[in-house]
């Protein structure tokens, strides 16, 4: 929920009208570094942000921003006021003046605002990252509008929001440090060994200007390996290439193909485990909906039993199940639940049935996780394969839950007589 307060965060006073220094200011309203961009960047991300605490900072920057755009906004207006009715002032910037003297949503060479100029992955050490270049970016820009600028009261203003830019910056980076992820720790697939620490030196020779080829800490020291040339490497017959390229050890780490097979045997207890207890959830739910879910999902673990049998069969063992204690721990505090709910009103012991399978979702998610990972690398593509569907059934289903539980909260506050109705009109898998 937004309210807009009409005080400007910073009152702006200009004191002589300079409509070409108005066309300058328009890169902060309407420009790829300006406040506009900023403020939908942050806002963006921070609807995106699955983490509460800095989903917070970047609803709270983003909403400054939007304040700076007012800002930005007035200043530029008061420069801009003369073309209005100033014909030398209009021959400023004619596309400014015919569209009636104001601001509107171009840069400073008349070129509309775009989408394009947000940086948003969904990683959030990624986005802050491009979030403290883009405030330094900004600082740049109302660094050298101050230089172009005579007017105290536009300096003053523009000072303001520079100085806003750095702090957006700390606050940023504090952010991005309270995380504690190592430096170049980007997403979750492992850079390749050798490869991640060779440095080309692509650019060689002495250029026109007497250009050399220079050492620092970027490539030399530490872990860097200092590569010559890579282009002009490896062309004789029999030459080594210079880049490494393996993507993974040639030699399988030992002892993985027998910890695949140990969380497959562990997987194949747990379903059979679901399948004598799913019957009993599906007698125990008292909504509708709830019981077609579990139904739905008792015939999806038999079909994943099935995938685990041909995923033995893929890797030439024999189906056989061990047992799994924390599936076995799981069952039994469902049984649990089920005599604890006949002491509790429909919505209630339902919400806790869900609150049960919603465990055991989460254990065989984490199991199937593990176990695809496995044999990505190992390499078993067709394992892979079939491990994914088992994953990707196991996370919907916990989908399900989640929106049959919301559905229940609602149904809870309800009084009775509508509650009855509800139940009556819910469609079946709604």
């Amino acid at each position: 929920m937004y309210h807009h307060v009409k005080k400007l965060m910073f009152t702006v006073r200009v004191d002589e009208p300079d409509p070409r220094f108005g066309n300058m200011l328009l890169e902060q309203f309407g420009g790829a570094n300006g406040e506009l961009a900023a403020a939908m960047q942050y806002s963006i991300q921070g609807l995106n942000c699955e983490d509460p605490d800095r989903k917070d900072l970047l609803m709270d920057i983003g909403t400054e921003e939007l304040s700076h755009l007012e800002v930005v906004g007035s200043l530029a207006r008061l420069h801009l006021k003369p073309m209005k009715f100033d014909r030398e002032a209009a021959e400023a910037d004619p596309l400014i003046a015919i569209a009636g003297g104001g601001v509107n949503l171009f840069n400073s060479q008349g070129s509309a605002w775009t989408a394009d100029y947000l940086k948003i992955t969904g990683e959030l050490d990624v986005d802050l990252r491009s979030n403290i270049a883009a405030e330094a970016r900004a600082k740049i820009v109302y660094e050298r509008l101050i230089n172009f600028c005579d007017d105290a009261g536009t300096k003053d203003a523009l000072q303001f929001l520079m100085t806003r830019e750095i702090t957006h910056m700390k606050a940023f980076s504090r952010a991005l440090e309270s995380m504690n992820k190592p430096a170049f720790s980007i997403g979750r697939i492992a850079p390749t060994p050798g490869l991640v620490d060779q440095f080309f030196n692509d650019s060689t020779g002495s250029g026109d200007n007497g250009e050399i080829d220079t050492r620092g800490p970027w490539n030399e020291g530490e872990d860097w390996i200092f590569t010559e040339s890579p282009a002009l490497q490896g062309s004789e017959p029999g030459a080594a290439p210079s880049i490494v390229a393996e993507s993974s050890p040639s030699e399988p780490v030992v002892g993985l193909d027998d910890l695949l097979i140990d969380q497959l045997r562990d997987l194949l207890h747990a379903e059979k485990q679901l399948t004598k207890a799913l019957p009993q959830m599906i007698e125990a739910a008292r909504y509708d909906q709830l019981c077609e879910l579990f139904t739905v999902h008792l015939a999806e673990t038999e079909a994943q039993i099935e995938r685990l049998n041909e995923c033995f069969e893929l890797l030439g063992k024999k189906p056989r199940a061990k047992a799994c204690k924390g599936m076995q721990g799981l069952v039994e505090e469902g049984d649990e639940v089920i005599k604890e709910s006949a002491k509790k009103d429909d919505a209630a012991a339902d919400l806790a049935l869900i609150g049960a399978a919603q465990r055991v979702e989460h254990y065989e998610i984490s199991g199937y996780t593990t176990a695809r990972n496995l044999a990505q690398q190992l390499r078993h593509g067709a394992v892979v394969a079939l491990l994914s569907k088992n994953l990707a059934e196991e996370e919907n289903a916990d989908q399900l839950l989640n929106q049959v539980a919301r559905s229940l909260m609602s149904v809870a506050k309800m009084p009775a007589a509508i509650e009855q109705t509800f139940v009556e009109d819910e469609p079946a898998g709604g």
